[in-house]
């Protein structure tokens, strides 16, 4: 790290949302974190909880002078990004979420590297925990950390070294960035972080992985609670598409959509033709065997064996319930476009940054 004096000062945006169990301890790894805490300002943007999610936030802003509460009437988080932006002063601005917890030196290692590599944002590595300790839950955390799982996503798979990349999770971006390209989507429920990197990409800008400033992120531990989350963010792979000036995403996201397409279309094949019933049989059988393949590999990994009779279902779930969600957002896409809607325009999708008590009022389209 640079001398005390010579550091930048930190704004530290958190997006929260009925995170009750996740919140208290995210803000104690941000505030109990090695940066010093007179170039810090931390902002909960809360998306009007009712869970007790803001109490405690509010808690610590009464606790800590550098800490503060805002509201979010609108619930979704690129508005709160963007209130927090707005309201914050800091030269870096980092968008941390309220369901991970983080490393006591992820601020400062990211504002080093930053500054050393001359980086545009700057994001770590992100370690998978079950919220509980079940065979279920540690299967779920393992898949969302797999090549088999994620494909090529590099801040959850780990990497060796620093690495240039299309996104991170979260980040540390430079406050003139959002001067440059503009603030988040407001019309993308999910999928944001994607869209913003690969615009800032677009305009010159550089994203550093540095995967060994990592955070833990509480992942869902339930079979019906991890088929939701991955049937939403299959739709919002795709509805992104109608939202966003550029193309939002990158090829492994469609992957999903592919594949559970390709499998409907030989299940009705398979109905009525014998070749159907061979190409049903070949493309479940290589899924099979890929998912036995990884399952054996994580099992290794985490020297329990009943994980090669967990995993291949839980891969299945991921692949199945995102694909699924694709191939709706796809009909709704499709759908949008045959009444004759539009994507926005860029002025639309891409507020600019503004005074610093100014709050956005265009509304949010909804699935």
């Amino acid at each position: 790290m640079d001398r005390r004096e010579d550091l930048p000062t930190v704004s530290v945006v958190v997006p929260c949302r009925n995170e009750v169990r996740f919140i208290g301890t995210c803000l104690d790894s941000i505030v109990t974190g090695d940066y010093p805490p007179e170039l810090l300002e931390v902002v909960v943007v809360d998306g009007m909880s009712d869970d007790g999610s803001r109490e405690i936030a509010a808690e610590y802003a009464e606790r800590f002078p550098f800490v503060r509460l805002l509201a979010n009437p609108r619930k979704i988080t690129p508005v709160a990004l963007n209130l927090g932006i707005r309201q914050t002063t800091g030269k870096l601005v980092f968008w941390m979420s309220a369901h991970n917890r983080y490393v006591p030196d992820y601020i400062s290692r990211s504002v080093d590297c930053l500054l050393k590599y001359g980086a545009d944002n700057v994001g770590g590595g992100i370690v998978p925990i079950p919220r509980e300790q079940t065979i279920r839950g540690r299967g779920i955390a393992a898949a969302i950390s797999h090549p088999f799982g994620v494909g090529n996503s590099r801040f959850r798979v780990r990497t060796a070294g620093p690495q240039w990349v299309d996104t991170v999770f979260g980040g540390c971006y430079r406050r003139e960035v959002f001067h440059r390209i503009g603030l988040f989507n407001e019309f993308l429920v999910r999928g944001q972080d994607m869209e913003f990197n690969l615009r800032l990409k677009s305009a010159g800008g550089r994203t550093l992985l540095f995967p060994d400033i990592t955070s833990h992120y509480f992942a869902r531990s339930t079979i019906l609670a991890f088929w939701r989350h991955n049937w939403i963010n299959g739709l919002w792979a795709i509805l992104p598409f109608f939202y966003s000036p550029i193309v939002p995403v990158r090829g492994r996201h469609l992957v999903p959509g592919a594949f559970v397409a390709i499998l409907i279309l030989a299940g009705i094949l398979a109905l009525t033709s014998p070749a159907g019933v061979w190409f049903l049989g070949v493309l479940g059988g290589m899924y099979a065997l890929a998912a036995v393949l990884a399952a054996t590999h994580v099992a290794f990994r985490e020297r329990d064996a009943r994980m090669l009779f967990a995993m291949p279902l839980t891969f299945a779930n991921l692949h199945v319930a995102y694909g699924l969600g694709s191939l709706a957002g796809a009909l709704l896409v499709a759908g949008r476009w045959l009444a004759g809607q539009r994507r926005p325009e860029a002025a639309q999708a891409w507020p600019e940054m503004s005074p610093r008590n100014a709050s956005p009022s265009r509304p949010t389209s909804s699935p």
